[in-house]
């Protein structure tokens, strides 16, 4: 005799995006130095995901934050999802999370301005719960290898898998290339569109 399993919807969260909800939804994302937060009210069952690339703007200072851009930083991604969760019931007072990426993938050398981007998102994304008073019920950050994250924002169970290490630089190569482009021609990127 078996036993079912409820459908859910899927929504695949791409690096800036945020999604927040009180539906049945399992909220997937593939992460290298990246980070989610997955944040729930229980109380509320409000449910809430983030993908960020970078915790601040600290690696493009010259470029101009926008709408656009608003969620790729560590900082404006979490105001946005909190932001939404409330609006959706949830009290800032009863979010807990559930924190995954920041990854050190590659090893681009000294000079480089990416060497510790996993380190510098782990770091932020914990000071910043901590400084808003969310307790992290668990964590999977660090490591050398990329993820994929499947969070069911009806029971908050997160399910992390391990991608394989030549996937894992494949993807964490591509996102090295946006942060360079960014960095090192910051007037050619105002206006761009990037495809993730």
């Amino acid at each position: 005799m078996g036993y079912s399993v409820p459908l859910h919807q899927r929504i695949t969260l791409r690096p800036g995006d945020h999604r927040a909800t009180t539906d049945a939804t399992v909220l997937s994302t593939l992460l290298g130095s990246c980070v989610a937060a997955c944040l729930y009210d229980p109380a509320a069952r409000v449910s809430g995901m983030n993908h960020f690339l970078l915790a601040n703007r600290r690696y493009a200072r010259s470029m101009p934050l926008n709408v656009t851009e608003a969620g790729r930083y560590g900082i404006h991604a979490m105001e946005l999802l909190i932001n939404d969760m409330m609006k959706l019931g949830a009290q800032r007072s009863r979010l807990q999370a559930k924190v995954f990426g920041g990854g050190a993938i590659l090893d681009e050398g000294a000079d480089s301005h990416f060497l510790c981007v996993g380190d510098v998102n782990q770091r932020f994304i914990r000071e910043f719960l901590a400084a808003e008073g969310i307790r992290i019920v668990s964590e999977d950050l660090g490591g050398e290898l990329g993820r994929v994250i499947h969070f069911h924002t009806d029971t908050f169970q997160v399910f992390r898998k391990f991608i394989p290490k030549t996937q894992t630089i494949r993807i964490e190569r591509r996102e090295l290339g946006l942060w360079k482009r960014e960095i090192e021609r910051p007037e050619e990127r105002e206006g761009a569109i990037i495809l993730f």
